[in-house]
């Protein structure tokens, strides 16, 4: 739960449109929301931020004390946070910068705001510098325009799933084309990697129980005859579901210590699911074509 401060910080943001007053006045606030890496609850606190080039930075300062945030244990865990600044509401993927990169930007949010220079100089640990990045799919080859039935809200989500999984096997090959790596004396893959593809697990995740919880029984009630067909799809998710938990243990130290056998696991997974949503449009798209999205709102009687 959030401290009486900081619940009063939040209340007077979201009534003022991100405006508030006291020590925070005339400052850039925004607010973050993460979910418990333990507790699975979601967590709201109020942050300074920084703009560079585009993106949000957050520091982890925590007044400069000897200990990381709980937001940022939290995010580590679970990568895809909700922000607000101003009226604007988004989930990002929250990802912490690492080596030269933490100190540029670090630096540039000292530039900035000189107090998070001060916040540094009363404790030995570096203070995490973590990037926002907006977690919205972005247009690409297969997104529909405008999600107006529920076939194009499957395109979208199977088209962010499909990019991030291609996003994270780029970085993946691009570290093992490093001097390093073919040396043998490469460090293990860094948290830009770890974060994106732990984001996609849990989107992956989510995304396959919805289906087998709610959309598959829904379409087979009104098609008993494709029965052979969803058993073919739960058969694939099980596959999948195998291989994502394979991924998700060698991702539960921040970074990811043996990238050969992450590599190999990254390849099967990119073979399983992509032949997986190939079929699964082939088969669905036709029958969600005349679903409106979102659903229509219950009528009250």
């Amino acid at each position: 739960m959030p401290t009486s401060f900081h619940q009063s910080v939040i209340d007077e943001f979201r009534a003022n449109e991100g405006k508030v007053g006291g020590p925070f006045a005339g400052g850039d606030l925004l607010l973050l929301t993460t979910t418990g890496a333990r507790s699975g609850i979601s967590r709201t606190v109020p942050l300074g931020y920084v703009r560079h080039e585009g993106a949000l930075l957050v520091v982890g300062s925590n007044l400069g004390g000897p200990r990381h945030p709980g937001w940022y244990h939290n995010l580590l865990a679970r990568p895809v946070v909700r922000v607000e600044v101003g009226t604007a509401d988004f989930e990002a993927l929250a990802v912490p910068a690492e080596g030269e990169r933490r100190e540029q930007l670090f630096a540039h949010a000292v530039r900035v705001a000189p107090g998070y220079g001060d916040y540094q100089a009363r404790t030995s640990r570096p203070l995490p510098v973590v990037v926002l990045e907006r977690a919205e799919p972005e247009e690409g080859e297969g997104r529909p325009r405008e999600v107006r039935t529920l076939a194009d809200k499957l395109l979208e989500v199977h088209t962010w799933l499909r990019g991030q999984l291609k996003q994270v096997r780029a970085g993946t090959e691009a570290y093992f084309a490093s001097p390093g790596a073919a040396a043998g004396a490469a460090p293990g893959l860094g948290l830009q990697i770890r974060q994106r593809c732990l984001a996609f697990c849990q989107a992956l995740e989510f995304h396959h129980a919805s289906e087998d919880g709610h959309l598959f029984p829904g379409i087979a009630r009104h098609h008993p005859h494709l029965g052979g067909v969803f058993d073919r799809l739960a058969g694939e998710h099980r596959t999948v579901a195998r291989i994502q938990g394979e991924l998700a243990a060698l991702l539960v130290r921040v970074t990811v210590t043996e990238p050969e056998r992450f590599r190999q696991e990254l390849a099967a997974m990119s073979t399983e699911l992509n032949a997986h949503l190939d079929y699964e449009e082939e088969v669905l798209l036709p029958l969600l074509a005349d679903v409106p999205w979102p659903p229509a709102a219950p009528r009250v009687t």
